[in-house]
């Protein structure tokens, strides 16, 4: 019921008629009102508009300074991409060098390098090789008869006396050879012993760092600056030079520029007294990953800051010109206020309240005259007026209707309740509300809107029926609360009731159980069978739901293949227990439907309240946790909520998001595990294996992430990196001219049904200009068990390609001997299970001989997995493996180390009948 109740004066109207009355604002006395309004509403409204324009030029000064800000950051870190990139290569470089003169051993001819193109940007204004005495060996230009000793320069002596190896950036300087403004990068040299052997130097020009200034949309006011993290400058560029470039621009331009902190890494506005224009900037900063230096770009507030100006100039002229006209309309206002007054004072008069509930032709109206007793208190209401449709009200035409009594119209059992409310609307003046007809009322209608308003000595009442209005209400209620499908209450009703439940079971001292009812296989029957099949066993589900809970117990469809069920009240566990255990029971038969039976089953998660949770959220959350947890150990069960389940899924949820994280971040590395000839020990393979380089944790192994990999569907991605990882380890090693071996690489399931796994191949190939040969393919058995037309096309495409495939982990899976036979594979690696037993009994020794028996009938070479002993070598000597791995040979180590494998090319001394490798 809504009311709205206005005190007045008891002896006096109140209202629309009291102000009619009284003439308005034009009754004698009071004709000013009109003529100050309008110069009052220009005021007001010029001061609101100025404000408004004070308020917009802000927002629009602190969007200008938040777009600065944001370009800045923006700008900062892609200059640091472009700086670590710059770097990388120049640090590649110098690793190059390094280990050309190391393994030359100081014969290394640089002049010959640069001819060869080595050497090919045109900003390295020098490559040398120093001594350890400080005089160059080697440089990538002829120095002539210049002679030259650095060894009292700052980084000689750094790398001298500090063993790193690590790369170091100096600063700014003139350099002795090039006599050049440089930079210098430097490593340190070592003997075999690791003595010092003196250093490599590369010296670039500092313009080859700002060149990113051009296109970057810096604009001609921009600023880029690379400063090292102990605040040294080691090169910097303000603004375009007078061609509109950057050339002869960059150099240490900046008087000085603060290191920005954790604080202002997003960005600051730095003053004009930083910079030599006298220009103020918006500046952020980015790291530079693996290196010293920090990226710092900026944007100049006077360019920026361009449309802004424009927009403000605008806004002030929109202002002014709006002020002006606000003044002519308030003075023109005032003017036809004046002229115009006497004559609606004419009008006002004859305007009174007489019946002002009869507005709208649909309203019943009637007049009440108060009757008295002897002391003056109001102890009966009389009809005196009224017309046909207020009487329709009542059931009665208007002329029974006038002269009707209150205490006769009403039940005895209500008249004082209609008493209550008529004294009421006499004393305050006014009152209104919606009102549901209760028992005892003789109104035929269900619901009506009353307005009374006190008229002399009695009340002038309209009403207005509006029972179809609150019935309309009540069906979008019902509809807003009501599943269409299954005729459920449904999540919206839930959450508008459940609060009400947890406060009557809390009040009470009992329990409540939300049961989160989640159907297994669901997905299953809407793929085969359509969604009306789908929709007719929801249906059917509901219904079996109603069938097994308590009369007191509701069932809420939230939505797909979810209910809820709520139980209350509830003494004991024992009730929840009992009900969870027939719903999943009664999910155990198979549903009847017009297609056939269908069978699925039920995974139920069970929260408690008030042990559980407090509200209706946390209650719904944790029971969500409980059905996972149900549908992780088997399904068709039910399973109560434990603090250790949150715990658990939020252990995976963050192990989730730090496993995207780490594929956007690359934090991926390869190792390599070798594989030999058993006989001779020759190396004959590398499977590349990944691990997780976590900034925290270090090293993690895959079986800490590969399987939850496959569970997101984020293997796809981890594995392109892989195979992109591994390529590229490919050509670098033959770059480097080592005697390469085929690396093979795991395809999981998978990768193998979900991805295309051939075009992904190819295409890495391609882009790496590797021979198919190179690269072999490891797949589980439970990659062969898809569709076999698609599963034997799709290998028989690769191994058109040249790639060589094996069955990896032979032993552990599903495959039969003809599966084996049709998917014509290269190669067979028998799981470690099979290599630990061959030692140990004799049984072991049969298993691996009849493996390797059937795999070369089929034409497969064998691999045993995981060998870890002398002994279990010598038994797969004697059976005539083929090959061996396991960390008896090696453990997967990086590639830096295999490149040592690659280049010892024997890991094991040859059998004595093995036959002499070719020399």
């Amino acid at each position: 019921m809504k009311r709205r109740v206005h005190n007045a004066d008891p002896k006096q109207p109140t209202g629309i008629i009291a102000w009619l009355r009284d003439g308005g604002f034009f009754r004698t006395g009071k004709s000013w009102l009109p003529m100050a309004t309008w110069p009052a509403i220009c005021l007001l409204v010029c001061g609101a508009l100025w404000i408004a324009i004070a308020y917009k030029l802000d927002d629009e000064r602190r969007s200008a300074e938040e777009s600065a800000l944001n370009e800045a950051k923006s700008l900062s870190q892609a200059y640091a991409d472009y700086a670590t990139r710059t770097v990388e290569q120049i640090d590649q470089l110098t690793l190059l060098v390094r280990y050309q003169s190391e393994r030359s051993r100081q014969s290394l001819k640089l002049e010959e390098l640069s001819e060869q193109g080595a050497f090919s940007v045109i900003h390295y204004a020098l490559v040398a090789v120093i001594s350890a005495e400080g005089i160059p060996i080697t440089t990538n230009r002829p120095l002539g008869p210049i002679s030259i000793q650095v060894s009292d320069r700052e980084y000689f002596t750094s790398h001298r006396d500090d063993l790193s190896r690590h790369l170091r950036i100096g600063t700014p300087s003139l350099g002795r050879i090039s006599q050049k403004k440089i930079i210098q990068f430097t490593r340190r040299l070592e003997k075999p012993n690791g003595e010092f052997d003196g250093i490599v130097l590369v010296s670039i020009e500092p313009a080859y760092l700002t060149a990113f200034y051009e296109g970057s949309g810096l604009g001609r006011l921009g600023m880029l600056a690379i400063l090292g993290t102990d605040g040294e400058v080691r090169v910097a560029k303000v603004g375009l030079s007078e061609k509109g470039d950057s050339s002869g621009a960059a150099g240490n331009t900046l008087r000085a520029v603060p290191l920005l902190d954790d604080a202002h890494r997003n960005g600051m506005l730095l003053g004009a007294q930083w910079f030599p224009d006298a220009r103020a900037r918006y500046a952020a900063s980015t790291p530079l990953h693996k290196y010293p230096l920090v990226a710092m770009a900026g944007v100049a507030q006077e360019e920026h800051f361009a449309r802004y100006a424009q927009t403000r100039h605008n806004y002030l002229q929109t202002g002014i010109s709006a002020t002006i006209l606000l003044v002519l309309l308030g003075a023109a206002a005032t003017v036809w206020s004046a002229r115009h007054a006497w004559q609606h004072r004419q009008q006002v008069e004859v305007q009174e309240a007489y019946r002002l509930a009869t507005e709208g032709g649909n309203e019943g109206f009637y007049m009440l005259r108060a009757l008295r007793d002897r002391s003056g208190v109001v102890v009966d209401f009389e009809v005196v007026d009224c017309n046909e449709r207020g009487a329709w009200f009542y059931g009665r035409s208007r002329e029974q209707f006038v002269g009707s009594r209150s205490s006769v119209l009403n039940a005895p059992s209500y008249f004082p309740v209609v008493m209550d409310t008529y004294c009421g609307a006499m004393q305050s003046g006014f009152y209104e509300d919606e009102m549901k007809i209760p028992p005892g009322s003789p109104i035929i209608v269900e619901w009506v809107h009353r307005r009374l308003v006190r008229s002399g000595t009695g009340l002038a009442i309209t009403f207005r029926d509006i029972s179809q209005i609150k019935a309309h209400e009540r069906e979008l209620s019902r509809m807003a609360n009501e599943d269409a499908l299954t005729f459920l209450p449904n999540r919206n009703w839930l959450k508008q009731h459940l609060p009400d439940m947890l406060v009557t079971v809390d009040a009470a001292n009992c329990m409540l159980a939300l049961l989160f009812v989640d159907l297994d296989n669901f997905k299953n029957v809407n793929d085969t069978h359509g969604h009306s099949a789908g929709d007719e066993l929801l249906r059917a589900a509901a219904h079996r739901l109603k069938s097994v809970v308590r009369p007191s117990d509701h069932v809420v469809r939230l939505g797909g293949d979810e209910f809820t069920v709520i139980l209350q009240p509830i003494v004991h566990h024992g009730e929840i227990a009992a009900v969870a255990a027939r719903i999943a029971d009664a999910f155990h038969h198979p549903f009847d439907l017009a297609r056939g039976k269908h069978m699925i089953g039920a995974s139920i998660g069970i929260s408690v309240f008030p042990r559980d949770g407090h509200d209706a959220e946390a209650l719904l959350k944790n029971a969500d946790i409980a059905m996972y947890q149900t549908k992780s150990d088997g399904k068709g069960a039910f399973r109560f909520y434990e603090h250790s389940l949150a715990e658990r899924l939020q252990a995976r949820l963050n192990m989730e998001r730090a496993l995207h994280q780490a594929l956007e971040q690359n934090q991926f590395v390869l190792h390599y595990q070798p594989r030999v000839d058993s006989m001779t020990g020759e190396l004959r393979s590398l499977e590349a294996l990944v691990r997780w380089n976590h900034p925290d944790l270090g090293l993690v192994p895959p079986l800490s992430f590969i399987p939850l990999a496959e569970e997101t569907g984020m293997i796809l991605r981890l594995g392109d990196l892989v195979l992109e990882q591994a390529c590229a380890q490919i050509a670098r090693w033959k770059q480097l001219h080592l005697p390469v071996v085929p690396v093979s690489i795991n395809v999981s399931p998978y990768q193998f049904n979900h991805g295309d796994i051939r075009r992904t191949f190819a295409a890495c190939l391609k882009r790496h200009d590797l021979e198919a040969t190179l690269v072999e393919i490891e797949i589980t058995e439970s990659s062969m068990m898809g569709e076999q037309a698609e599963v034997s096309a799709e290998l028989t495409a690769l191994r058109a390609m040249g790639i060589k495939l094996l069955v990896d982990d032979f032993g552990t899976g599903f495959s039969s001997l003809s599966q084996l036979q049709r998917l014509d594979m290269d190669g067979l690696k028998v799981d470690r299970a099979f290599t630990s037993e061959l030692v140990k009994k004799p049984e072991g020794e049969v298993f691996f001989r009849a493996i390797m028996s059937m795999a070369h009938a089929l034409g497969m070479h064998v691999v045993a997995e995981g060998v870890e002993t002398e002994e279990q070598l010598h038994a797969l000597r004697a059976l005539a493996c083929d090959e061996i791995q396991g960390y008896f040979i090696s453990r997967p180590v990086p590639s830096a180390e295999a490149e040592l494998l690659l280049q010892k090319r024997f890991l094991l001394p040859a059998h004595p009948r093995a036959a002499l490798p070719a020399t």
